[in-house]
């Protein structure tokens, strides 16, 4: 009985990252940014930097580094 929950148990623990929630840096039509956890698929709302972040603290410290006045960083989300 102890060797299936201790299979089951490592089984969960090895998957867990693959079930974890992304975290997206976007600036919307308003020129604001925000942090969201779904990657932004409306022509009016850009993604800010090359990627997504694992937690949303890395996120919204990356908030203040991403979004400045300089628009090179961003990336147009077809």
């Amino acid at each position: 009985m102890l060797r299936p929950l201790l299979a089951l148990t490592m089984i969960a623990c090895v998957s867990a990252p693959a079930f974890s929630a992304e975290y997206y840096v976007v600036r919307g039509p308003d020129k604001r940014c925000r942090v969201v956890e779904t990657k932004p698929t409306d022509t009016t709302i850009v993604q800010v930097g090359p990627m997504a972040f694992v937690t949303r603290d890395e996120a919204e410290s990356q908030v203040k580094v991403l979004c400045k006045e300089d628009t090179s960083t961003t990336i147009q989300v077809r």
